[in-house]
Order: C-alpha cells, then sequence, then structure tokens
C-alpha cells in the first residue's frame, strides 16, 4: 500500500514555508498586533539582556516559527483528542502565566523568580509534549531555546526590578497581555 497523502505534503510544505519566511512582514497575517508588539518588547529584552542582537533575533524567530507551525497543526485539526487536552492544560498554565506575570508587575516587590521560571518551564514541557510526534527535533530545539532563555532567572530578576532599564519593557508587555487576557485570546 502506498502510503501517500497530499494533505500531509501540503501540510509539511505550509510547515516549511513558513518556517522560512518567518520575518516581521510575513507573520503579521498570522500574528496580530498585540502580539506583534509583545514579540518586539520581548526581543528588545532579550537584545538588551544578551547584549546580542543576533541571539535576541533568533529566538524571537523561533518563537514565531513555533507558534506558526502550532497554528497550522491546529487547522489541519491534526491533533488526537489527548493532544487537544494537553492543549488545554498549556493555555491554562499559559493563562496563569500572563495573569501571574501581570499581577508581579502591578505591585513591586512581589516578584519571586522561582515562580515565574517553573511557570515557564511547565508552559514549555507541556508545548513539548504536545508537538512530540507532530514536529521535528529541530522544532523540539527551538521549543527549548525559546523557554530556557525566557525563564533564565538573572532575566527575569532584571525584568521585574522597578528601577531596572527593563521597566519600560515590562510595562509594553504587561499592557499587552492585560489586553490578550480580556480579550479571551490568553
Amino acid at each position: 500500500m502506498d502510503a501517500f497523502s497530499s494533505k500531509d505534503m501540503a501540510m509539511k510544505a505550509q510547515k516549511k514555508l513558513l518556517s522560512s519566511m518567518a520575518s516581521k512582514s510575513s507573520v503579521q497575517m498570522f500574528i496580530d498586533d498585540t502580539s506583534s508588539e509583545i514579540l518586539d518588547e520581548l526581543y528588545r529584552v532579550s537584545k538588551e539582556h544578551s547584549g546580542n542582537k543576533a541571539e535576541a533575533h533568533k529566538v524571537i524567530k523561533d518563537l514565531v516559527k513555533i507558534a506558526v507551525k502550532i497554528g497550522v497543526l491546529f487547522r489541519n485539526n491534526c491533533f488526537s483528542p489527548e493532544e487537544l487536552g494537553i492543549a488545554q492544560d498549556f493555555k491554562k498554565k499559559l493563562h496563569m502565566g500572563a495573569m501571574t506575570a501581570i499581577s508581579f508587575y502591578e505591585v513591586d516587590f512581589t516578584f519571586d523568580k522561582t515562580v515565574m521560571a517553573d511557570l515557564l518551564t511547565g508552559c514549555r514541557d507541556l508545548l513539548l509534549k504536545l508537538v512530540n510526534t507532530h514536529l521535528t527535533p529541530k522544532s523540539h530545539g527551538r521549543i527549548n531555546h525559546v523557554f530556557n532563555h525566557y525563564s533564565d532567572p538573572e532575566l527575569l530578576t532584571k525584568l521585574y526590578d522597578p528601577n531596572s532599564s527593563f521597566r519600560p519593557h515590562l510595562t509594553k508587555i504587561c499592557k499587552g497581555l492585560n489586553k490578550m487576557v480580556e480579550d479571551g485570546t490568553i
């Protein structure tokens, strides 16, 4: 029996095409303005923290590629009922992470780097479980790269320091997260 499937081939082509065109202009059709603004601020935080423009660009590009690929998988109904349960758990954990990030921002000196890092690590683990059989090891590496980068306790501590140069970035990130929570996007 020939295992050829044009649907599978089309989905692989979509993932490959989207992977190769993950630039800001081409991705705007997949990512809304609020998400785009948050990504811009995350880029600035990464660049300022690492002092490395190329690394900051790579981590955001990895994040966009993963988001778009998961979107393609959802649109093509590729997830089993069990995986959809994992997706719901991921969405709940992400929502909790957003609410926690906003709360830590709004109430000075409540930030706990361990809590934030644990939430991000939990999101990473659920996401890896969700895409386990759907994406390549290279994509799994991208997920690890993004979550390990942003769950770095040193970066988080700088981000939440009320007197840090990162504060304007955090303000914009939390403003965007608040909007996404209100809209039910996250």
